[in-house]
């Protein structure tokens, strides 16, 4: 099958259609590289992924039940393994084993992940992995793992299969998201102005409004206008709420 197929069959537009593209994921992820398929929609969320009817799609679908295969239950791994940390710090598909992480692109972050005993904290010997970021600032993690427990090195598969794989975890995990928020967590169009933003990323750095001010060459209260209208705006109680819900909507970016 091709692409467009392939992406097609992964994706879901209600929770009526999860179970039907995570089968396909998985069947996809096995006739490509005989490799096993761990989904995370959101590596700061306690909650597993489901279908509609509840079942546990990493059990149901993907099949972690085996012993010491149930990653989906340990709500610490997101802090404790070094996968999910890096896909805070990597966009891209790479592959890691205990002896290191493998991008396209070499990721000076990715080397101040500690690896000891990577196969007990991450669950895995080693696994092609493709970071999903989506709006609002959400994370899913996404891992393609050998079926051969014995395995750890992934280079083949990776350069195979990394880049048509990392298009379809991110449709199957982008339209599962979708389906699955019932909650409106930002405003659905908020624009903010130039001089609103830009205090806001003065703000984010820990400058007070009277630096703000000096920085800027503003007015106390001008500076303190902008970000208590910023503040409305984005429908936020406070001004560190103000600041997190324009990070979210990507206003302040990483030099902030």
């Amino acid at each position: 099958m091709g692409l467009a197929t392939d992406l097609a069959a992964v994706s879901v537009t209600s929770m009526d259609d999860v179970r039907r593209a995570a089968e396909a994921l998985r069947d996809i992820a096995i006739s490509r590289g005989n490799l096993k398929v761990a989904v995370c929609d959101n590596i700061a969320s306690k909650a597993t992924m489901v279908d509609v009817d509840g079942n546990v799609l990493a059990a149901d679908v993907f099949g972690w039940t085996g012993e010491g295969e149930r990653w989906w239950a340990d709500t610490r791994l997101a802090l404790s393994s070094p996968i999910p940390r890096a896909c805070r710090y990597e966009s891209e598909p790479f592959w890691v084993n205990a002896k290191g992480f493998r991008t396209r692109q070499h990721n000076r972050y990715l080397d101040q992940i500690g690896l000891d005993n990577f196969e007990k904290r991450a669950l895995t010997r080693g696994a092609i992995v493709m970071p999903v970021h989506l709006p609002f600032g959400q994370i899913g993690a996404v891992t393609f793992n050998c079926m051969d427990k014995q395995r750890d090195d992934l280079s083949a598969e990776y350069e195979a299969h990394a880049d048509v794989l990392g298009c379809l975890a991110y449709r199957f995990v982008a339209g599962y998201t979708k389906a699955h928020r019932t909650r409106h967590w930002l405003p659905g169009d908020c624009q903010l102005t130039k001089r609103e933003v830009e205090c806001l990323r003065w703000a984010s750095i820990g400058k007070t409004d009277k630096e703000i001010s000096l920085i800027l060459s503003r007015s106390h209260a001008t500076v303190r206008f902008h970000i208590q209208n910023a503040g409305e705006k984005l429908d936020a109680v406070n001004r560190s709420q103000t600041i997190f819900k324009a990070a979210q909507l990507g206003y302040l970016g990483a030099a902030a």
